[in-house]
């Protein structure tokens, strides 16, 4: 995996490694993910109570959102930086309302935070990568889902690396 060409690759790179070994703790000791979430862990759980299956769950989708992260990292995939802003902000909003309202202990606050100050973060690397841009100082490149994903209008946007499909003209 190449390294983020960015300041908001920077940002995005650091969330997606996050979320992928969060996601492993939760999949491998779902008790240490629980304690350090502020959660109770009782030495055994009551018939109908699926925590197990819903941290698995939850974990998985970790893991699995980090990956694509890491995607579009490699790719430099703009776009995807600026709708993790305007999500990840919706997730503070919603986590810091579930604390509010005691639905959730209160160390649950910082996954809140975390998640606000990662949508910061983004918003303020790629306002410095447009400057740095604007200014000369260097391009941040920038990928459309079609370059991403190597289909466009004829065969000149395929790539090996597109797979077998790509290059042989049988994706569409």
């Amino acid at each position: 995996m190449r390294l983020p060409r960015s300041g908001a690759g920077w940002t995005i790179a650091v969330f997606g490694v996050l979320a992928v070994l969060l996601g492993a703790l939760g999949l491998v000791w779902p008790e240490a993910q629980l304690r350090m979430l502020g959660f109770e862990v009782p030495a055994t759980r009551a018939p109908g109570d699926y925590t197990g299956t819903f941290l698995t769950a939850s974990s998985m989708a970790s893991f699995n959102m980090g990956v694509y992260y890491l995607l579009a990292v490699a790719t430099e995939w703009r776009a995807f930086y600026r709708f993790t802003v305007v999500f990840r902000l919706v997730t503070f909003t919603v986590f810091t309302l579930t604390v509010l309202a005691d639905v959730a202990p209160d160390r649950f606050l910082g996954v809140a935070l975390w998640e606000g100050a990662g949508a910061v973060a983004t918003a303020l690397g790629l306002r410095f990568d447009a400057r740095r841009s604007a200014g000369g100082g260097g391009s941040a490149p920038n990928s459309t889902p079609s370059q991403v994903s190597g289909v466009s209008g004829g065969t000149a946007g395929r790539s090996a690396a597109a797979g077998p499909a790509a290059a042989a003209g049988t994706d569409r």
